[in-house]
């Protein structure tokens, strides 16, 4: 079979040959297996080395106010628990960095982060400091270029936490199992620092791009064997990044990749409120993350309901 065979493998033909993978969503939309309770810390990362061109001409260090998640003891809920302990009991946990889309803040994402560390993940997901929506003078997209690097500025403030006997995070991430994931913006933030030989971060073991694409003008994307597995998410009615924004990098990325592809689903609601996408979503990235974070089951869709009727998943693995 070649490679573009590979590439239309159907959602159908995915589910008959995983049909011992990841559990299935239930009726309720909650994975299978004893969720973790989630504590949320706030820290600022300031990165002395780069810094922010303001609107008024004035500069200043890249100051990154970061969302923590992390499972916690307890019983899991839909909220977080601020300042809650980490679960040391479970040992250390994977690590996704998350970036948020433009003109808006990873708030925005807090149920899809909260199912992420629900699931044994520390979840970081910094604030860019002229992408939000909140940013001086207003979001300035033209400071998107800056934003892989703040990625993996935080995947080192933490790691450097991580190994601090000081610090309350010490020996909660895992060093060897760190992936990104982003959406919009931030997904095209996620790609460049998983896939482009400019700000490429060798540390990353997997990389989930919600609605993205290539940073226009940086190139030299490298999707050879070996880099680390992509799973693609892309809505059919996105108007904002159009589906062959992400069709054009799947399509030359090496395996092993899937891509989850949600029909009539626009650019943002499929990640923050639309049901059942974003149980959808929340399932794939977790069964994927799994997979290539923790050596569990391949992901796929299941096979009855609603969710099998707004998805469909192609798998290259």
């Amino acid at each position: 079979m070649t490679a573009a065979h590979r590439r239309l493998i159907s959602a159908a033909l995915v589910v008959a040959a995983l049909a011992c993978a990841v559990p299935q969503i239930s009726a309720g939309g909650a994975r299978s297996g004893p969720p973790f309770a989630v504590g949320l810390r706030i820290t600022t990362f300031v990165d002395r080395s780069r810094v922010v061109r303001l609107p008024s001409g004035a500069t200043e260090p890249r100051r990154l106010v970061t969302y923590l998640r992390y499972p916690t003891p307890g019983r899991a809920t839909d909220r977080d628990l601020v300042g809650a302990r980490p679960d040391r009991a479970a040992g250390s946990f994977p690590l996704v960095v998350f970036g948020h889309g433009f003109a808006v803040t990873p708030a925005t994402y807090a149920r899809l982060l909260r199912a992420w560390a629900r699931a044994g993940y520390v979840v970081a997901a910094p604030v860019f400091p002229l992408g939000n929506a909140n940013a001086p003078g207003g979001p300035n997209e033209s400071d998107l270029i800056n934003q892989p690097a703040d990625l993996s500025f935080v995947v080192s403030r933490l790691l450097a936490a991580d190994s601090d006997p000081r610090s309350p995070l010490h020996g909660l991430i895992d060093p060897t199992r760190i992936a990104v994931a982003g959406h919009s913006d931030g997904a095209d933030t996620a790609l460049a620092a998983a896939y482009s030989r400019r700000f490429r971060d060798s540390r990353l073991r997997a990389a989930m791009i919600l609605s993205g694409a290539e940073i226009p003008g940086v190139g030299g994307y490298v999707f050879h064997p070996g880099m680390p597995p992509l799973l693609a998410v892309q809505g059919t009615a996105d108007t904002l990044n159009p589906p062959g924004l992400t069709a054009a990098f799947f399509a030359i990325a090496s395996r092993p990749k899937f891509l989850l592809t949600l029909p009539g689903a626009p650019h943002l609601a499929p990640y923050t409120w639309l049901e059942p996408q974003l149980t959808v979503v929340e399932d794939v990235t977790i069964g994927f993350l799994d997979h290539y974070l923790k050596h569990g089951p391949l992901p796929r869709l299941p096979t009855s309901g609603a969710a099998a009727r707004v998805a469909r998943l192609s798998a290259d693995p």
